[in-house]
């Protein structure tokens, strides 16, 4: 009953409001928040990185169903969408997303199995899956194909037939480090529109107010003027000599706040790139010097050894340059490698500062030596999505 409960009835039927997660959630006699089966559930919501964004139990006797079907919609290319288990942990499976690609883990009778196949899921687009059990095999469809067979058979484990099993999406009820497959658990993504083993059971969720999917979406990393993403320079593994190259993508004519801040601590040299929605002006400031451009869309930072360039929308006629000598700006480049680096705000002194004048806009790309700066791995505000932007 384990195959046909846990991998073969997959994911929750998801159906809602465009903008909403459905049905109102309702508050539980113990104080919980019930959420409908038919709920739209944005699975990048700020929790701990593993604990399930929601979560139901039910008994192994009331399920009738084999099949599920659900739609997918995420740029995140990493990311958890359904755990299930039985045996309170005993047994489980894990449905993942890692590079855009869908991977099953399944630990039955103190076997583990991990399978990945299919096509990039994290497109942007809505994908439909279908997950369903055929005897000992496991097959994922996507958009109507066969992509995924994933088969298991064990003499050592026994069939489950009572019982509960344990059902939640976005992140897992056991310890992580019992995955075969390490993976970053939170999706910047949705989940909509299927049907889920024939089950009307309602879903609980652990935080207070689910946030919404919006209806249209595209690449980049939103700030809402709440907060901002911060990272250590030193872990951006810098290499190319003694020119450093930031490229920042995005409509600055529509983004409001600090871009981009790198500050030294124990210095009071702060770099901060600072746009201005009714001006339609981009200033940088180095201490007390400034270099100010109209908007653009693309903008390429050399930081050089005896200069700060800047070069919008790959118009060389338009090169900013500020000359930096080596006595006036001594920790100028030591940013890169020991100081910190925030986008979407401004830094202040010390390491627990809250920083200041927070961006309002989407970046849809963040380059540091041509690599993209991966918000996932930075010290962020909730409100920050790191793979999507409202269109």
């Amino acid at each position: 009953m384990f195959w046909k409960a846990v991998t073969g009835g997959l994911l929750l039927a998801l159906s809602a409001d465009l903008l909403g997660w459905g049905a109102e959630g309702q508050e539980d006699r113990r104080g919980k928040k019930e959420v409908s089966g038919g709920a739209t559930i944005y699975l990048g919501q700020d929790r701990a990185p593993w604990r399930p964004l929601i979560h139901t139990t039910v008994n192994l006797s009331d399920i009738t169903s084999i099949k599920s079907t659900f739609q997918l919609r995420t740029f995140d290319p990493e990311g958890a969408m359904f755990y299930g288990d039985t045996k309170r942990g005993g047994d489980w499976f894990v449905l993942s997303l890692m590079d855009g690609v869908p991977v099953m883990q399944i630990s039955r009778g103190g076997v583990q199995i991990s399978v990945a196949g299919g096509p990039k899921l994290n497109d942007g687009e809505w994908h439909t899956l279908e997950v369903s059990n055929q005897g000992m095999f496991v097959l994922l469809e996507v958009d109507g194909s066969d992509q995924l067979v994933v088969g298991m058979q064990s003499q050592n484990s026994e069939e489950v037939r009572s019982g509960e099993l344990r059902l939640a999406l976005g992140g897992i009820l056991i310890d992580n480090d019992r995955m075969m497959v390490q993976f970053d658990p939170k999706m910047d993504g949705c989940l909509r529109g299927g049907s889920w083993l024939n089950l009307s059971i309602p879903w609980e969720s652990e935080v207070e107010e689910l946030q919404p999917c919006y209806q249209d979406v595209r690449p980049g990393g939103y700030f809402t003027g709440a907060g901002f993403a911060v990272f250590n320079a030193s872990v951006l593994s810098l290499e190319g000599g003694r020119v450093v190259r930031a490229e920042l993508q995005g409509d600055f004519s529509q983004m409001d706040g600090t871009v981009l801040s790198i500050r030294t601590p124990g210095e009071q040299l702060t770099l901060a790139l600072v746009t201005n929605n009714h001006t339609k002006e981009v200033t940088l400031t180095l201490g007390k010097d400034k270099l100010s451009l109209k908007a653009f869309r693309r903008l390429l930072i050399m930081f050089q050894t005896d200069s700060l360039q800047l070069v919008p929308d790959d118009d060389e006629s338009k090169i900013n340059t500020l000359a930096i000598g080596p006595m006036s700006r001594p920790g100028y480049l030591t940013m890169w490698t020991e100081g910190r680096l925030a986008i979407g705000g401004l830094l202040g002194e010390g390491e627990d500062s809250v920083g200041s004048q927070f961006l309002t806009g989407c970046l849809e790309k963040i380059q540091v030596q041509g690599r993209d700066l991966d918000l996932d791995l930075a010290v962020k505000h909730k409100s920050i999505s790191s793979h999507s932007c409202p269109a």
